[in-house]
């Protein structure tokens, strides 16, 4: 499924039961972005997604928008500015975003959306009964992981080497790691990794994998939003790579 229909459909599961019972002439939704933007395309389907519902922003609706323009640091901040501003229900599109919202406003009604694992990443029990104050959308990609190295290697038969571009602050990424490595042998493959947590370090990391001849980016929303810099430097070092986006943002073309 397309990124912009997960937006779309966390668009229509704002409508929380509990909160469309209320019957409030107007609703008060919170959306904190980490890696997408407000002006982002995917935030407009968001909002299609809403209007659908029969919800219009500055009408019957009022959209407090946050964006950590991918810089985890800033989701407590913007969470609490959430919180504090009154709004009936928050809309995430990440799964650190995610927990961070669980733990800061626990009383306050989450959606989430692009979110990889739900259960592995402790954001709820079960996909058939969540419970707490978390409902939405899981991705459910955990068995791509290996798929997509399968597919990198076929597309270039003669590969033996592959870096890894990870975030050690992401709770799930660990495990991708370590889900490659293991199937790596399998197709003659040695993985080198490079942990990255804000885009200032992306040159470094790129430095850092040697002769490495392919690269594996786990999608994160730190990524995501700094794609053209990442992007740009996989086309300066001529690495065939394996990442999230269906096609190069413009700035890198």
């Amino acid at each position: 499924m397309k990124r912009r229909h997960f937006i779309a459909l966390a668009g229509s599961a704002a409508l929380f039961p509990t909160v469309v019972r209320a019957q409030r002439t107007t609703r008060r939704i919170g959306v904190l972005l980490v890696g997408l933007s407000p002006e982002s395309k995917e935030a407009q389907h968001f909002r299609r997604g809403l209007r659908d519902a029969g919800y219009l922003d500055g009408r019957n609706v009022l959209i407090e928008w946050r964006s950590a323009k991918g810089d985890y640091s800033r989701v407590p901040e913007l969470i609490a500015e959430l919180a504090h501003s009154g709004v009936e229900l928050i809309v995430m599109d990440s799964t650190v975003g995610t927990q961070v919202a669980m733990r800061t406003a626990p009383t306050i009604p989450i959606v989430m959306a692009l979110v990889v694992d739900t259960v592995g990443s402790g954001l709820v029990k079960s996909l058939v009964s969540p419970g707490g104050n978390v409902t939405g959308l899981s991705m459910m990609t955990t068995d791509l992981n290996s798929k997509r190295l399968q597919l990198l290697k076929e597309v270039t038969p003669q590969l033996s080497r592959v870096a890894i571009l990870w975030n050690p602050d992401h709770p799930f990424h660990a495990r991708v790691v370590e889900d490659l490595k293991a199937i790596a042998p399998s197709l003659a493959l040695r993985l080198a990794s490079a942990g990255v947590r804000t885009p200032d370090q992306f040159e470094a990391a790129f430095a850092s994998i040697g002769d490495s001849q392919a690269l594996y980016v786990v999608e994160d929303p730190i990524f995501f939003a700094h794609r053209a810099a990442l992007l740009k430097l996989a086309a300066n070092a001529r690495l065939p790579t394996v990442h999230e986006l269906r096609r190069f943002p413009e700035q890198v073309r």
